[in-house]
């Protein structure tokens, strides 16, 4: 019998967390999701279920974390801190695990389910990514409430990191001189079965206090992995030789340039791929039973995933979705800096509707409607300076919601037919908003594109300053270019526009 209580799932717009609340919901169990940011739970699909409601909360602030929690029956704590919190991500975890144990038994829960690392310091330190993970199971095992805490290794899946690694990597590179860890022996386990263990961890009280390792029923190594893949994909054989002398640090580089995922995320998972990640037991199967897919049937759902364009959650959902202040105020002096704006306005004989969908087409295969080799480039330079580049493109090729990445931007805020904020997480010398705003007018439909740049330094002046003529030049490309994938005629402009000063806030000191 389920409860009533609501269940508590903390980090529910991630890979894992965006999957589970609807497997959750669709099985009558109520559920309540943190996060920091309420519109980006609300965007997503599952957010108007009836057994649904969402708290705004934050790991690292008790108070919020013990105001989620108040009421609930067990919680699932499904975070790590290795993007939001960059190099400092093992004291961030450390304070979050602290904060989930107290609000945990502030709240009366029976239980907590923590998704950790499947590896063991044998022969070989640990990484400090799997040591962290390590630690937070050890802190949220020291409280008053149980803590499961099921090990798992790469998980296969459409947009989780490992799977697109994998898949960037083989598609992209017939050759490889692959670091000594190819050779490493691992269980990957497929997503489905990862969901399953975790909501089978509310069922059934056997589970209590245990550590579990969960992982497929293959052990191989990465190496084999990746001739798997080339098979499903149809891929002549690759050819990846192990080299010793390739360094974790020059591995994440390389992947970082090949595939979507950043060098940031991407080196604390490849230093993990030094251990050895097998199950040391199996318990797991008899407490919760199911059919476990083969790496090679895993790699095959996700594949279909990815051409039936299905891809529920993806591993860059999980960023950052709290805006500067002066996105909202426009407050120079209060905000500490100068807000530099470049605005252009076109008129098209068009409905919004018909607006609307090229402007949510936009980015990812479809491009930014003009200048592709210029969006290119500067991608690339992004990308050997260590940023996110283009790659990332898009979850979908059509829908958007907010908390998405879109290329290197990230979607802060969606009005559909209306308006689209995008924040800048490209390398920049400063902050970045790019908005593009739909309003009808009169038989048109006038588009207005808004750039907002808060400068960091002199650096950061010289920098829009000496790309303001280009801005100009692409925003006038761009807005003919979207023209045309409306197939309407221009009415009006394009031409330039001064943006309205917000009644709410002091005037701030504003060049255009």
């Amino acid at each position: 019998m389920i409860s009533e209580k609501p269940v508590l799932v903390i980090g529910s717009t991630g890979y894992v967390g965006g999957r589970l609340v609807p497997l959750l919901l669709e099985s009558g169990y109520r559920v309540r999701a943190m996060g920091r940011s309420l519109s980006k739970l609300a965007s997503r699909s599952w957010a108007q279920h009836p057994l649904f409601e969402m708290v705004q909360g934050d790991i690292q602030d008790l108070e919020s974390m013990q105001n989620a929690s108040r009421g609930c029956r067990a919680a699932f704590y499904l975070v790590h801190s290795m993007v939001a919190a960059g190099r400092d991500f093992a004291r961030a975890d450390r304070q979050g695990a602290h904060n989930m144990a107290a609000a945990a038994a502030h709240g009366g829960m029976d239980r907590i389910i923590y998704l950790g690392g499947l590896a063991e310091a044998k022969h070989h330190r640990l990484s400090e990514h799997l040591q962290s993970r390590k630690e937070v199971a050890e802190i949220l095992n020291s409280g008053s409430v149980p803590c499961t805490d099921l090990r798992a290794g790469a998980i296969l899946g459409a947009g989780s990191a490992s799977f697109e690694i994998l898949r960037y990597t083989v598609e992209r590179l017939p050759v490889m001189l692959a670091p000594k860890w190819v050779q490493t022996l691992n269980q990957p386990i497929a997503i489905r079965n990862v969901l399953l263990y975790l909501k089978g961890c509310l069922e059934t009280d056997a589970v209590l206090g245990e550590t579990f390792d969960i992982g497929g029923p293959d052990v191989l190594s990465y190496r084999r992995l990746a001739e798997i893949y080339a098979e499903e994909a149809g891929l002549p054989r690759r050819r990846i030789i192990p080299v010793p002398f390739v360094s974790p640090g020059f591995s994440a580089f390389l992947i970082h340039q090949v595939t979507p995922v950043p060098a940031a995320l991407a080196r604390p998972l490849i230093e993990g791929l030094r251990n050895e990640s097998v199950c040391g037991d199996d318990r797991i199967h008899a407490v919760i039973p199911q059919h476990c897919y083969t790496c090679r049937e895993a790699i095959r759902m996700a594949m279909e995933s990815v051409r039936a364009e299905k891809v529920e959650t993806c591993w860059s959902d999980a960023g950052c979705l709290i805006p500067p202040e002066w996105t909202y105020c426009g407050d120079a002096d209060y905000t500490g800096g100068t807000i530099l704006e470049c605005g252009y306005r076109i008129g098209v004989a068009a409905d919004a509707e018909a607006v609307w969908e090229a402007v949510e087409r936009i980015g990812g295969d479809t491009g930014w409607y003009f200048g592709d080799l210029l969006w290119q480039l500067r991608g690339a330079v992004d990308g050997w300076a260590g940023g996110v580049g283009l790659r990332r493109g898009r979850r979908h090729p059509t829908h958007l919601r907010v908390g998405d990445a879109l290329d290197f931007w990230r979607i802060l805020e969606l009005d559909p037919g209306r308006r689209l904020l995008l924040s800048a997480e490209m390398k920049l010398p400063g902050e970045a908003l790019f908005e593009i705003r739909i309003t009808p007018r009169d038989g048109e439909t006038e588009i207005d594109f808004l750039s907002r740049f808060v400068p960091k330094g002199l650096g950061g002046l010289m920098y829009w300053y000496a790309l303001y003529p280009a801005h100009q030049w692409v925003f006038e490309g761009m807005l003919k270019g979207l023209a045309r994938a409306v197939g309407k005629p221009v009415t009006s402009g394009p031409r330039r526009f001064t943006p309205a000063i917000p009644d709410t806030c002091p005037p701030p000191w504003r060049m255009n």
